[in-house]
């Protein structure tokens, strides 16, 4: 019997009446189904069992080797090697299918984790907006960009530090003059003279 009162429908379950079974109940189901569980598993173990055998009686037919001469056994030798290279290529062939149809499931989840993730993005639309209104939208109404300093924030950099930097370039010079004075052997001779008498 169900009282149904007008209320959230999550709110039902705690009105219907509950089931009554023992604990003692419960738990000899629970025996009965993990019996039927394992009575099952060894079955189909059984069973898998039975076709490998059924499936190497096809393939690997009882040898009969008495009364055969050296070329018989010779031509059977070649025959079964021939069949291992033809099981062989077969069992090449499931693996390689095998192999491709995992690669091909990964992709397919690597696919759908991409696309659970993506969402379209919205075209967006090149709008022309002066500096005042692009400053109101940033800072509010509050400010204004004829009130703001934008150069408040720039370093400061004064005039003494230029002239040092162009004195620095200049002592160094054209390097190209260096190197000429001081190719061949005069130039290496004046080094070592320079060396010698400063020494």
């Amino acid at each position: 019997m169900v009282f149904k009162f007008r209320c959230n429908v999550s709110h039902l379950y705690y009105f219907q009446p509950k089931c009554k079974i023992s604990a003692s109940r419960k738990l000899s189901l629970k025996i009965l189904l993990l019996a039927r569980a394992t009575e099952e598993l060894e079955a189909e173990k059984a069973a898998i069992e039975d076709d490998k055998v059924r499936y190497l009686g096809e393939k690997l037919p009882p040898l009969q080797l008495g009364g055969l001469n050296i070329d018989d056994l010779q031509a059977l030798c070649k025959e079964m090697h021939d069949k291992i290279n033809s099981v062989d290529e077969e069992r090449y062939d499931c693996e390689h299918k095998v192999f491709k149809n995992y690669r091909d499931i990964n992709e397919l989840k690597l696919k759908v984790q991409d696309l659970g993730g993506k969402f379209k993005k919205p075209a967006l639309r090149k709008v022309r907006v002066s500096a005042d209104e692009m400053m109101e939208a940033l800072f509010g109404s509050k400010s204004k960009a004829s009130s703001m300093d934008l150069r408040a924030n720039l370093k400061s950099v004064k005039k003494e530090d230029i002239k040092q930097e162009k004195e620095l370039n200049m002592e160094v010079g054209d390097w190209r003059k260096n190197v000429e004075a001081m190719s061949g052997m005069e130039g290496r001779k004046k080094m070592f003279d320079a060396l010698k008498g400063g020494g």
